[in-house]
C-alpha cells in the first residue's frame, strides 16, 4: 500500500520535484518557487486537457494578485484576497459578479492545489521558508449564488423588430451586391441564412461555426419539415476538458420558417464549384433571399409588409446569375477604335479614359481603371473562401 501511495504521488502531473529541481540554492528562491507553482499547477491543468487559453488566464490572474500584494502564495493572507476582489470592483471598468465568481474560483481552485500533500508543494515552502500556503477562501468571504440570471438589469433582450430589422439588412445586403455586380452575394446569402439559423435553433456561435449540410435531420414527429425536422449539434459548449457535447435541437411549428430559408441554401445556392464542375445553367446562379418578415412577430400579432427591397411575395424569386456582364449593356462599338467591340464587363482602361461617352456602368469603368492601374481599392467582395459562381 506504501509503494502504491509513493508512485502515485510521484508520477502526478505538477509535483514539486518534477517543476522544481531538489538541492538547488537559487539567487532568488521566492519568484524561482512561484513561477514553479505556476508551472505545476499548469502542468495538472494540462493533464485535465483543459484548454491552453483557459491556463494561461488563470496563470495571468494569480501573476495579477502577487503583484498586488507583493508577496508570494505561502504569506498570502484572507485579507489580501478581499482587497484584491474589492479593488477589481473600483476603477473605471468594474467587474460584475459573474467575473468576480470566476476569479475565485480561479484562486480556491490554485490554493487547494498548492496545500495538497500528494504534490509537496507545503513540504517544500516549510524546508524554503518555514510557512507552508494555506486554502483562504471560504463560505464568508466568497459570493453566493442565490439566483439563476446574475446579469445586469441594464441588458434587455431585442425586441421582435429589431431581430427584423437585422434580419431585413442581411438580406437587404445581398440585394446590394448584387446590385453593384460583386462578388459576396453567395456568401452574404450564407450569412443571412446562418444568422436565422442561430435565432431558430437558439444555438451559440460556436456550435453555428462547426454546421455542416450533414447536420440536418430528418423528424419522424414533424414530416412537414422534410430534412429540416431537426438540426444535430456536433460542437456544443464543453466543460471541464471534455470533449465538446453534442445535442439535437427539433424545429418547432413557431420557427417553422427557417425551413424555405434552408430549403433555398441547400437547393439554389452554389456549393463552392470549380472550374471542371462549375454549372452551366441557372442552377449555380444565386437567387435573391427568401425575406421572411413574419419570422419573429409573436402569435397573433399582425402580419408586417415586406421592405422595399424584397419581392412582393414571400417566395423566392427566379435565379438571377453573377457571372460578369449580367445586366449590362450589349458590346458597344468604341468610336476610336476602329469601330472594334468590347465585351461588356472587359473594356480596357485606355478605353474608358479615350470613350467616356461609352454607355458601360459606372462601376465597370471605375473598376477596370483601379485594376489596370494596379489601385486595389475597388471593393469585390469576398466569398470567403468559395470561388465566384
Amino acid at each position: 500500500m506504501i509503494l502504491c501511495i509513493v508512485a502515485d504521488t510521484a508520477d502526478r502531473p505538477g509535483v514539486a520535484h518534477l517543476v522544481l529541481a531538489p538541492g538547488v540554492a537559487h539567487l532568488d528562491p521566492e519568484t524561482t518557487v512561484f513561477g514553479a507553482m505556476l508551472d505545476g499547477w499548469a502542468a495538472q491543468q494540462c493533464a485535465r486537457f483543459l484548454q491552453p487559453a483557459t491556463i494561461e488566464q488563470r496563470r495571468a490572474l494569480l501573476r495579477r494578485l502577487a503583484e498586488f500584494t507583493n508577496d508570494y502564495p505561502w504569506n498570502w493572507q484572507c485579507a489580501d484576497l478581499e482587497e484584491f476582489i474589492a479593488s477589481c470592483r473600483r476603477g473605471t471598468k468594474p467587474i460584475v459578479v459573474s467575473t468576480a465568481r470566476i476569479y475565485e474560483i480561479t484562486l480556491r481552485q490554485f490554493l487547494t492545489y498548492v496545500t495538497d500533500p500528494r504534490y509537496g508543494w507545503p513540504q517544500e515552502c516549510r524546508d524554503r521558508f518555514g510557512v507552508a500556503p494555506r486554502q483562504l477562501l471560504h463560505e464568508e468571504n466568497s459570493i453566493v449564488r442565490v439566483t439563476e440570471h446574475e446579469g445586469d438589469p441594464r441588458r434587455r433582450p431585442s425586441t421582435y423588430d429589431e431581430i427584423q430589422a437585422l434580419f431585413d439588412a442581411a438580406d437587404a445586403r445581398v440585394e446590394q451586391i448584387r446590385a453593384h455586380h460583386r462578388k459576396g452575394a453567395a456568401a452574404a446569402m450564407r450569412d443571412a441564412a446562418l444568422l436565422k439559423s442561430v435565432y431558430a435553433f437558439g444555438i451559440r456561435r460556436r456550435e453555428a461555426w462547426g454546421l455542416d449540410l450533414a447536420d440536418l435531420r430528418h423528424n419522424p414527429k414533424a414530416p412537414q419539415f422534410g430534412r429540416f425536422g431537426a438540426l444535430f449539434v456536433r460542437w456544443g459548449k464543453s466543460s471541464r476538458g471534455s470533449p465538446p457535447k453534442r445535442w439535437t435541437v427539433l424545429t418547432v411549428p413557431e420557427m417553422d420558417w427557417i425551413v424555405p430559408v434552408l430549403e433555398q441554401w441547400c437547393t439554389e445556392v452554389p456549393w463552392a464549384p470549380t472550374p471542371s464542375t462549375a454549372p452551366s445553367t441557372t442552377c449555380g446562379a444565386a437567387t435573391s433571399p427568401v425575406h421572411s418578415p413574419m419570422s419573429v412577430a409573436p402569435p397573433g400579432a399582425p402580419a408586417r409588409s415586406p421592405p422595399p427591397s424584397a419581392p412582393a411575395s414571400l417566395e423566392a424569386r427566379a435565379p438571377r446569375a453573377l457571372r460578369p456582364g449580367s445586366g449590362l449593356p450589349k458590346p458597344q462599338a468604341c468610336p476610336s477604335h476602329s469601330g472594334r467591340e468590347h465585351p461588356t464587363g472587359t473594356l480596357p482602361a485606355r478605353c474608358v479614359r479615350r470613350c467616356p461617352d461609352l454607355p458601360v456602368a459606372q462601376g465597370q469603368a471605375a473598376e477596370s481603371v483601379a485594376l489596370e492601374q494596379g489601385a486595389g481599392g475597388v471593393a469585390l467582395g469576398s466569398t470567403r473562401g468559395r470561388p465566384h459562381p
